[in-house]
């Protein structure tokens, strides 16, 4: 490659750094003031994208393409408030995460709505008026619109930071980023800041999608893509810090065009092809960052928040009432068989529960008690999968050795990863462990010679007895009532109040004896374990796995779920496993738009329970005995 060339791939990376800026911008903002992680900000980037084609496709010229650029970056800043006044406001004082599963049930409502009124196909806007050319750099020709890109994101970091450090929004914006209760109490109105923040930061987003109009085509998918872009930018930089947000995205952006530049190289005899790690590049440039630098390279420790949401009451053991319906619902499991005769379906059904019952649980385990929150659960999932699918695959083993080597496959990632991410803490600690899950994902999609890549590996069925479903669903239930008393047991335990302790009270734990982190790590390291063995089963119940068993989704999904049930409670994970699983299969079959009547169910639950279904049955209960 001539020096020309690689100068002008890292050029056109510029452009890339752009879009990236303008989305991360905004998270970061949102997040700084309102403490929320909004999964729903790459929505508010998706619909930029469609509103600004209608606007240039539907009126010609300069007027519709310019002037619908900044009507669409107005509209969804709208938009925005109109989320945060409808829907956010009323659940602040609903655990942090709980608010993360309000704005997944947005970003389900708006991609089905997006599709029903724009339909399924990708739509490319016209060139940009007035840069329709392309102009000589470095013996190539570079899009004049690229430069214009490269220009503008410059000067809307000017204008963001001459608002944070001169207008008395700005002022307000760093108070309440540092310390919003305080800001409160000072006789700020909140709600208003709040909005204003939520606002200004959907703004960034959608003029972020509309820019991308002339350049990129509005894609259904853009929502999660941009999404993961956006927190690995925002956290790379430095939550809370707009010119690290910049400095992020041209980094990521340029690792990934010189990635593509480099092409295939021979480095000592071995063809290394840098362009497959564009798939993972900003993920490993996160892990780097992350751990030589735990606050991002512009971030600055966070101050203590003091929290909003009801302080948790100890966990207690379960009472008499609890054990009989445990009691009693496993006598319904032990029954299904029977009470399948008719619908087949039903221990098909009855196994994906049993399976999302021990991943959910796992996740809670560190998530809950251990106040650990992993984005990246799927890892361990995927691990065990993966671990029990190639024994089969390579080496013929019975199912019975490929499930006890699935665990601990998981136990080694985890061990490795936990190492890592209980170093850190808040959100990342979470993208950390999103962005190993990403690494274990790019791993396994490219070495298609031991995992067979995008096709993944096929014929992993079990023998007999075992193929047959009501074998198999009693194997699953077994093992799924093993792995919740695991779990449960050793959160009685001491194990159990050394982790509490170490998530309430790290400084006084640290003082009182307690290893903090190595109680973190072991907890990490038990989670992903059990994860393990939902993995396991997963790969026999399909009898193919393929990548995305370890996809971003599936760590979202086990997310939903904890959070669903409660995350304050022991039955919450169990509970939530049961509902989202049951529900998402029911409604799948029931409309195409089925994304927006799950996350339209979602929503309603989240402002019927904002504590979780589990744990809002215990509140009644509280009430209805005192």
């Amino acid at each position: 490659m001539t020096l020309n060339a690689f100068l002008f791939q890292a050029l056109n990376g510029l452009s890339t750094a752009s879009g990236l800026f303008f989305v991360a911008a905004g998270l970061s903002l949102i997040f700084g003031v309102t403490r929320i992680v909004n999964i729903a900000h790459g929505s508010l980037y998706m619909l930029g994208t469609y509103i600004a084609y209608s606007f240039a496709t539907t009126y010609a010229g300069a007027p519709g393409f310019w002037g619908g650029i900044i009507a669409t970056a107005l509209i969804v800043g709208m938009f925005g408030a109109l989320i945060e006044v409808v829907l956010l406001r009323r659940i602040y004082r609903a655990p942090e995460l709980f608010q993360l599963l309000a704005t997944f049930a947005l970003v389900l409502v708006i991609n089905d709505a997006t599709l029903w009124f724009w339909g399924p196909q990708d739509l490319l806007g016209p060139r940009a008026p007035g840069l329709r050319d392309a102009i000589p750099i470095l013996g190539r020709r570079l899009p004049s619109y690229d430069l214009f890109l490269i220009g503008i994101a410059p000067i809307v970091l000017l204008a963001l930071h001459f608002t944070l450090a001169k207008t008395r929004l700005g002022r307000l914006v760093r108070a309440a980023t540092q310390d919003r209760e305080m800001v409160g109490a000072l006789g700020v109105n909140q709600a208003m800041l709040f909005t204003a923040v939520f606002a200004l930061g959907s703004l960034l987003a959608g003029l972020g999608g509309a820019l991308q109009v002339a350049r990129e085509p509005a894609n259904l998918a853009t929502d999660l893509i941009v999404i993961g872009d956006a927190f690995v930018v925002v956290v790379v930089g430095g939550m809370g810090s707009i010119t690290g947000a910049y400095l992020a995205a041209i980094i990521i952006a340029e690792v990934k065009a010189l990635c593509i530049a480099l092409g295939v190289v021979d480095i000592a005899g071995i063809s290394v092809n840098f362009t497959k790690f564009t798939l993972v590049a900003e993920f490993l440039v996160m892990a780097v960052v992350l751990i030589a630098r735990p606050y991002g390279l512009l971030g600055k420790p966070q101050g203590a928040v003091r929290s909003v949401a009801e302080p948790e009451d100890p966990i207690r053991p379960a009472k008499w009432p609890l054990k009989i319906l445990a009691g009693l619902t496993l006598a319904v499991l032990l029954a299904l068989p029977l009470l399948a005769r008719d619908e087949p379906y039903l221990l098909v059904l009855g196994i994906d529960v049993l399976i999302a019952v021990i991943f959910a649980t796992s996740l809670h385990f560190i998530a809950g008690p251990g106040g650990l929150h992993s984005f990246g659960h799927a890892a361990y999932f995927g691990l065990g999968a993966y671990g029990a699918a190639l024994l089969v695959k390579w080496l013929a083993a019975p199912m019975g050795l490929a499930l006890i080597a699935a665990p601990i496959v998981a136990l080694f990632g985890a061990l490795l990863f936990g190492w890592f991410a209980v170093r850190l803490s808040g959100v990342y600690l979470a993208m950390l462990t999103l962005a190993f899950a990403q690494i274990v994902w790019a791993l396994v999609f490219q070495w298609e010679a031991l995992t067979g890549g995008s096709n993944g590996v096929v014929g992993v069925w079990p023998p007999p007895p075992f193929d047959g479903a009501t074998v198999y669903f009693l194997l699953t239930l077994i093992l799924a009532v093993a792995a919740v008393l695991l779990l449960r047991r050793l959160l009685f335990a001491p194990f159990g109040y050394a982790m509490r302790a170490g998530r309430d009270s790290p400084l006084r734990a640290e003082a009182i004896g307690i290893d903090v982190k190595r109680v973190h790590w072991l907890a990490f390291a038990i989670a992903g374990c059990v994860c393990g063995v939902a993995g396991g089963l997963f790969a026999f119940a399909k009898g193919s796995i393929s990548p995305e068993t370890i996809g971003v989704s599936r760590s979202i999904d086990g997310l939903v779920m904890v959070l669903l049930g409660g995350i304050q409670t022991l039955t919450g994970p169990v509970v939530g496993a049961v509902a989202f699983t049951t529900l998402q299969d029911t409604v799948m079959r029931q409309t195409e738009y089925w994304r927006a009547l799950l996350g339209g169910i979602i929503l309603l639950l989240v402002l019927a329970f904002p504590m979780g279904i589990a744990g809002a049955f215990r509140m009644f209960a509280r009430r209805a005995s005192s």
